[in-house]
């Protein structure tokens, strides 16, 4: 067997500190999801019908107060009484439907509606009585908590239920107008409706705000680079990962696959640890301890799973130790890069279907649906590349100014944090605590 190629690999400095300043990162970065909910307006000539859902874990951003009270305990009291639901009641009164800019009351108390779990679903009726003015939607919905929170609302007039828009509110953006004025003696609901909603540029910023908010994607866009000892390589790897995140967001968003959620972020907590095992092990010579040590820790999360106490089931984590011991058989007996370009391309397929899960909950109309998704593509990419155009100069020019002794420190301590940021998120994200 021919000995490992060790070639000098250019700012790992630069990479160390990147890697430190994700696990330092407060607790709403270091994760893949961003901060979302989703809400829709059925709009009539009396007002409007309001659904509001999101996790319960953004809910508790509000305090565990909000979350319901059968989060904890059955929602009945010892009187029998029903208890309130003040997270309703707080996110009610930070997505306000408005007439001529005056909000529209609401009429009623709020209900919660069935939801899966883990996700909450409130409901009320708002009334607009003279319905003769513009109409919009302003939301607050966890911005006070939550600057980079994304709230997507869905609008439908009752007279034309086939057309559905909606558009991505955020902070610097949280007014969506749904119709304008009145012009004419026409019905409310047969004026012009205002903007269909978002369109491609807004998907397009949607997307390059993802991958640039993803901190598993970029650690793995890192350890890739780490990987790598040249443009050319690192070139292949990126369309490596493109090509598959590509296919596989497609194919989510248009419903022909239904990927397990929680598996498919651990196993890209997975990926971010495995390039950086990947290098520590080209360094160390190839040896089997390594590849042993992976297998011995995926042996133990099977065991979790056999347990109930994965939310990884048994299937997964026997595919991964079967494409982890194949990988490392393979990548000890060659040289050839096209086997850690495979690699890339099987962990890119999974990494896309972390991308579609905002596009997914939007369940979008068909004539929305190719402009949304080729936006949001092409926005991942465009911040991908971004990423890298400017991370492989700064690594190429760090390489230069830490020599010696220090640049074998430094790479040691860049494969450390990756790998230790990546057995975090997996051990966070599979294990049922």
């Amino acid at each position: 067997m021919s000995p490992a190629r060790r070639s000098p690999n250019p700012g790992l400095p630069v990479a160390m500190l990147l890697a430190i300043a994700a696990l330092l990162a407060p607790n709403d970065v270091c994760a893949h999801g961003r901060s979302v909910s989703y809400s829709s307006f059925e709009i009539d000539e009396g007002g409007a019908d309001v659904t509001l859902r999101l996790s319960l874990l953004e809910l508790s951003r509000l305090g565990p107060e909000a979350l319901p009270p059968e989060s904890f305990e059955p929602g009945r009291g010892a009187d029998g009484a029903q208890r309130p639901d003040p997270g309703g009641e707080a996110l009610s009164r930070s997505l306000a439907l408005s007439e001529d800019g005056r909000p529209c009351p609401r009429r009623g108390a709020i209900r919660r509606r069935a939801e899966r779990e883990g996700w909450v679903r409130y409901a009320w009726r708002v009334d607009c009585p003279t319905a003769t003015g513009a109409l919009s939607i302003r939301s607050g919905v966890l911005l006070d908590v939550a600057p980079s929170h994304l709230h997507f609302a869905r609008v439908r007039f009752a007279t034309a239920p086939e057309k559905v828009r909606e558009r991505v509110l955020t902070e610097a953006s949280p007014v969506f107008v749904v119709r304008a004025g009145a012009s004419d003696g026409a019905r409310p609901a047969e004026r012009a409706d205002g903007p269909a909603g978002s369109d491609f540029v807004d998907y397009l910023a949607l997307g390059v705000r993802h991958i640039l908010s993803g901190w598993d994607h970029l650690a793995f866009l890192f350890g890739l680079m780490l990987l790598a000892d040249r443009a050319a390589s690192i070139a292949r790897l990126v369309t490596g990962f493109t090509l598959a995140h590509s296919l596989t967001l497609a194919l989510t968003v248009a419903g022909l696959v239904h990927p397990r959620a929680a598996a498919v972020e651990a196993v890209i907590a997975f990926s971010v640890a495995l390039v950086a095992i990947e290098k520590g092990w080209l360094v160390a010579g190839r040896g089997r301890a390594i590849p042993g040590v992976v297998l011995g820790g995926l042996a133990g999360l099977a065991a979790a799973a056999i347990a109930g106490a994965s939310a990884l089931p048994l299937i997964s984590v026997v595919g991964l130790i079967t494409f982890t011991a194949c990988y490392f058989a393979l990548a000890a007996r060659l040289e050839a890069d096209w086997t850690r370009v495979a690699l890339t391309f099987a962990f890119g397929l999974v990494h896309g279907f972390g991308f579609a899960g905002i596009l997914v909950e939007l369940e979008l109309p068909p004539d929305r649906l190719v402009p949304a998704l080729a936006g949001f593509n092409l926005g991942v990419e465009l911040g991908q590349l971004a990423v890298v155009a400017l991370a492989w100069p700064a690594l190429l020019l760090a390489g230069r100014v830490v020599t010696g002794e220090g640049k074998r420190w430094t790479r040691d301590l860049a494969v450390a944090g990756l790998c230790g940021l990546g057995c975090f998120w997996l051990v966070e994200r599979a294990l049922a605590f």
